[in-house]
């Protein structure tokens, strides 16, 4: 290892590979949840919404066992699966109305932020699920999902907005930040991963609006969630099959194209299987954005 390396947005170094493994080798009956757990609260790990990263030093322990820095407790279970698709359920079964209408004869709209607790976020999942190219098993980590529907009530459209890239060139290019600073900044920005329009929904300029409306208010809302602000919205439009016209028309920045590669591409090259080559979209919630970002 090199002396000092960042693995998983923390700088480790010589030092801290040796007190980790004199927290293994002190504590032979802890299971590797338990050690991941005691190194983050050794460390002071916090997210900036101030939970325990246990998970974030579970990953990074997991990369120094691999290459061989050290040696983890064995596995007490097996790794749960993440569960499959739960496939068609009640939603699935009742095809929404169609609305074939002006922007100005649904507003106001009606913008909700849904969430697993949420009698509605079952809805959201189902038309993530049914309707777009991308699918949906649920999102990792924070995130905020918003359902949108018309002054009537008719549902219109989801959009889901979760962890930023780890690394993306043509973003990290016009913040230009350093690796350092993109480990302590990625949690001002936020990825819109999902964005559905009903197919049974057709209104001209309903997309724009909507981007322009969630833009207004994400930062407040991800603040009262998450207790930590945003200063930047990301994205990726897969460029052969849209043309990000209404990422275009409310005002986001296009930076760039993502190489088509996939992390797994870069550590197996014999193999790489190409990922679509997407174009990378931003949009400032900050005027000084770079500053709260390089700082």
């Amino acid at each position: 290892m090199q002396e000092t390396e960042t693995i998983q947005g923390r700088r480790i170094s010589g030092l801290d590979i040796a007190q980790i493994r004199e927290l293994i080798e002190s504590n032979p009956q802890w299971s590797r949840w338990r050690v991941s757990r005691a190194l983050a609260q050794n460390w002071q790990w916090h997210a900036a919404s101030g939970q325990l990263k246990d998970m974030a030093a579970r990953t990074l322990l997991l990369k120094l066992h691999e290459r061989g820095l050290i040696r983890l407790p064995e596995r007490r279970r097996t790794p749960v699966a993440r569960r499959p698709d739960p496939g068609p359920d009640l939603f699935e079964c009742v095809p929404p109305a169609p609305v074939v209408a002006s922007l100005s004869a649904l507003r106001p709209l009606q913008i909700q932020v849904v969430g697993p607790k949420d009698a509605d976020y079952r809805r959201f999942q189902s038309y993530l699920r049914q309707h777009h190219y991308l699918g949906h098993r649920g999102p990792v980590g924070e995130n905020l999902a918003y359902l949108i529907r018309s002054r009537a009530g008719v549902d219109l459209a989801c959009l889901l907005f979760g962890a930023a890239a780890w690394q993306c060139a043509g973003r990290d290019r016009w913040i230009g930040w350093s690796a350092e600073q993109r480990a302590q900044g990625l949690p001002w920005i936020a990825n819109n991963s999902r964005f559905l329009i009903l197919p049974s929904v057709v209104v001209p300029h309903l997309a724009s609006h909507l981007l322009s409306q969630i833009a207004q208010r994400i930062a407040q809302d991800w603040q009262k969630r998450y207790g930590h602000p945003l200063h930047l919205l990301e994205t990726f439009v897969q460029s052969d099959r849209f043309r990000g016209t209404c990422y275009q028309a409310a005002n986001w920045i296009h930076v760039g194209q993502t190489t088509g590669r996939t992390r797994q591409n870069q550590r197996h090259r014999d193999n790489a299987v190409h990922a679509p080559v997407k174009d990378i979209y931003l949009y400032a919630l900050t005027t000084d954005v770079r500053h709260h970002l390089c700082r």
